[in-house]
């Protein structure tokens, strides 16, 4: 596959996990130092690795959010948080996860996640 199908394709995996507002913010905020990062981040991780045949899209959102969780990144956490809901992740799920995570990766990224989830949630449901 060539490398512009693999961004289109990756453009429509982002957009169909993430949102276009997201998408479309990100994409306004190209400049000549992270252009061709987006473009990595959209053939690769998008194109090439949410596309494989593998995972559905929500086991590979619980994964994520795992990792995430793990590695106490926040802001992405928040963004997959948010996306999980397009994958037909639940509330409840994403409850276990971070239960779940408090054994593997220790209760003050657990309890971060918690406060970090009940944002996410307050402002969908707002």
């Amino acid at each position: 596959m060539k490398d512009e199908d693999r961004y289109q394709q990756g453009m429509e995996v982002r957009r169909a996990v993430l949102g276009d507002a997201h998408v479309d913010r990100t994409l306004t905020q190209i400049t000549p130092l992270n252009d061709e990062f987006q473009n990595f981040i959209t053939r690769y991780a998008w194109g090439d690795i949410w596309t494989r045949p593998g995972l559905e899209r929500h086991t590979r959102s619980m994964i994520t959010i795992a990792m995430l969780i793990a590695l106490n990144r926040e802001a992405e956490l928040k963004m997959h948080l948010r996306a999980a809901f397009n994958n037909g992740v639940t509330k409840d799920e994403i409850k276990e996860l971070i239960m779940h995570s408090a054994l593997y990766c220790g209760l003050p990224a657990a309890n971060a996640t918690m406060h970090l989830a009940q944002q996410v949630f307050d402002e969908l449901d707002a």
